[in-house]
C-alpha cells in the first residue's frame, strides 16, 4: 500500500502559468487537463482552463493545480488550496474517506469519476478541503 499527500493549489485562470513555473524552479514534468479534455465545460470561455494539472519532479516535488471555475468562490485568501489524498486501491482511499468523513462537509461523494476509479472531496472538521482519488493513467483519447 501507498499513499501520498500533495498540495492541491487552486487559481482562478492562472494555474497553467503557475505549474509551468514551478516546473521552471524545481524540474520535472507538467501535465496538464482542461475542462475541454474533460468533457466539463459549463462556461465555453473557460474550457482551455485547468481543471487538472500537475508538476512532478524526480527530486520527489510534486504539486497539482486547478482554476476555479466562475461559478464557484474563490479569492487567495480562501479555497486558495486542497489536499490531494491519492492511493492506489479503492480498499485504501475508501478507508481514509472514512475517516475524514467524521464531522465533515462532503462536497463531492465519494465514487467512480471519468478521470478515476474512485474520487470525492470534502471539507474535514477543521475546514481543510481534501480531495481524495485513486491514482490512475490519465487517458486524454
Amino acid at each position: 500500500m501507498s499513499v501520498n499527500v500533495v498540495t492541491h493549489l487552486n487559481f482562478r485562470g492562472d494555474a497553467r502559468a503557475a505549474l509551468t513555473f514551478y516546473e521552471s524552479v524545481f524540474g520535472g514534468d507538467v501535465v496538464v487537463v482542461t475542462y475541454k479534455d474533460a468533457g466539463n465545460v459549463s462556461d465555453p470561455s473557460e474550457a482551455d482552463q485547468v481543471m487538472w494539472g500537475q508538476v512532478a519532479a524526480d527530486s520527489g516535488f510534486s504539486v497539482m493545480a486547478y482554476d476555479v471555475p466562475s461559478h464557484m468562490p474563490w479569492n487567495r485568501g480562501e479555497n486558495a488550496f486542497f489536499v490531494s489524498l491519492r492511493g492506489d486501491t479503492t480498499e485504501e482511499v475508501t478507508a481514509y474517506w472514512e475517516k475524514l468523513a467524521g464531522g465533515a462537509a462532503v462536497l463531492q461523494p465519494l465514487g467512480p469519476a471519468q478521470w478515476a476509479p474512485l474520487y470525492g472531496m470534502l471539507k474535514d472538521r477543521f475546514g481543510v478541503t481534501w480531495v481524495v482519488d485513486v491514482v490512475s493513467e490519465y487517458n486524454a483519447s
